[in-house]
C-alpha cells in the first residue's frame, strides 16, 4: 500500500496552492504515494488559471474521507467554501480561517490514522490567529494536537540544523536557554537522527549562545554554567554531543560537515547559515508520533499568482516525508527483531 499523505494548502493568498499543485502535477508523485489535498477545488482552479499549462493534467478526485482515497489520483477533501475570497498577495482574515480549516482537518485525519504523514504549505502566523489557534507557528500547534514535545529541524543534503528556541523574540531567548531544555532537545535530536535518518551513532555539534563562547565569562556565562554541563550530561547518557562552538567560526570554517546535525540556540543563529547554503531545504518536526514536513520558506505573497514560485523546497518536503516514514518503519522493525534475537 502506498503511503497516504495529508497535504494542507496553507495561506490561499500566498504560493501554497501553486507549489502544491505544481509538485503533484508530476506523475512520479502518484507512483510513490497517495496524495490528499485539504482545501477547496474552486480555489485551487482559480490558482491554476495562472499556470494552466504546467498543471493541465490535474483532475481532482473529491472525497469525504481518506478511506475513499484512490491510488494514482490527486484526492481532495473540501475544508472551506467556494465563496472564500481570494486576494492574492494579501494577508486576510478569510485566508487565515481557510488555512486553519485545512490544517485542523488534516491533523485530525493523521492523528486518527487515516493518513500516514502530514505535509504542510506555509501559513501566515498572524492572520491564522483565533480562539482555536493561539500559537507562534505550525510546530507549536502540532505539539498541542499530538501531545508531544518536539524539535524544529531544518534538513538538506548540506546539513541538518535543530533549534533549542523556535519562534521566540531575541530578548526572551536567554531565559529559555536552560540545562534541562538543551538536554531534552539533544535527546529528541539524537533519537530522530537514529530512527528517522538511520544514523546509528550521531555526532551532534552544539552552538554557544554568546559571541566567542562567552570569552570565559567576559561576554556571558551561559556557556560555562548551562551549555557545557548540558553537553556533559548528554555524553553521560550516550549521546555524542560536542561543544559549545562559537557560531560564526563554526560555520565560517565549514565545521558543520564533520557532524550529523547542529543544535543552535535560537532561530536565526541556525536558520541564517542553513538558508544561505541551501534555500530549498525541508522543515521537519522531530519528536512527533507522526511524520510532518514543510518547505523552509513562508507564504511568498510577493510571488503569489505570478507563476514564479520555486517548488523545489515543497517537493523535497513531500519526498522527505515518504523517506522518513520508510526509515522509521525499517528501524522499528530492526529494533523489534534485535529484542527477539537478544532474548
Amino acid at each position: 500500500m502506498k503511503p497516504i499523505l495529508a497535504i494542507t494548502t496553507g495561506d490561499i493568498n500566498g504560493v501554497g496552492c501553486e507549489i502544491v499543485l505544481k509538485t503533484l502535477a508530476h506523475q512520479h508523485v502518484c507512483e510513490v504515494c497517495t496524495p490528499i489535498i485539504y482545501g477547496n477545488q474552486a480555489i485551487l482552479r482559480k490558482h491554476m488559471e495562472n499556470f494552466a499549462e504546467e498543471v493541465h493534467n490535474i483532475q481532482f478526485n473529491v472525497i469525504q474521507s481518506p478511506r475513499e482515497a484512490k491510488e494514482g489520483k490527486i484526492n481532495l477533501i473540501t475544508c472551506y467554501g467556494d465563496d472564500t475570497p481570494l486576494n492574492l498577495g494579501e494577508s486576510t482574515a478569510a485566508a487565515g480561517k481557510a488555512s486553519f480549516a485545512s490544517l485542523e482537518r488534516a491533523c485530525k485525519d493523521v492523528k486518527d490514522g487515516l493518513a500516514h504523514a502530514l505535509v504542510t504549505a506555509p501559513i501566515n502566523k498572524e492572520n491564522i490567529q483565533s480562539e482555536n489557534f493561539n500559537f507562534t507557528g505550525h510546530t507549536e500547534y502540532l505539539e498541542s494536537v499530538f501531545g508531544a514535545e518536539t524539535l524544529m529541524m531544518m534538513v538538506s543534503d548540506v546539513m541538518r540544523v535543530a533549534l533549542v528556541c523556535n519562534h521566540v523574540a531575541i530578548r526572551e531567548v536567554p531565559s529559555k536557554i536552560t540545562e534541562e531544555r538543551i538536554l531534552h532537545k539533544l535527546t529528541i535530536l539524537n533519537k530522530a537522527l537514529q530512527d528517522d535518518f538511520s544514523i546509528r551513532k550521531p555526532r551532534i555539534a552544539v552552538l554557544a549562545l554568546n559571541p566567542h563562547c562567552g570569552d570565559n565569562g567576559l561576554i556571558g556565562t551561559e556557556e560555562k554554567e548551562i551549555i557545557k554541563p548540558a553537553v556533559a550530561k548528554a555524553n553521560e547518557q550516550g549521546i555524542w554531543a560536542f561543544g559549545p562552538f562559537s557560531a560564526d567560526g563554526f560555520f565560517g570554517v565549514g565545521a558543520y560537515i564533520h557532524y550529523d546535525a547542529v543544535l543552535a540556540m535560537y532561530h536565526d543563529q541556525g536558520l541564517i547559515p542553513f538558508k544561505t547554503l541551501d534555500m530549498n531545504g525541508v522543515n521537519y518536526t522531530a519528536g512527533l508520533p507522526v511524520v510532518r514536513t514543510s518547505p523552509d520558506h513562508g507564504t511568498g505573497y510577493d510571488k503569489a499568482g505570478k507563476n514564479i514560485a520555486n517548488v523545489e523546497s515543497f517537493a523535497h518536503a513531500l519526498f522527505a516525508a515518504i523517506d522518513i516514514m520508510k526509515r522509521r518503519e525499517e528501524n522499528k522493525e530492526l529494533n523489534e527483531n534485535r529484542l527477539i534475537i537478544e532474548q
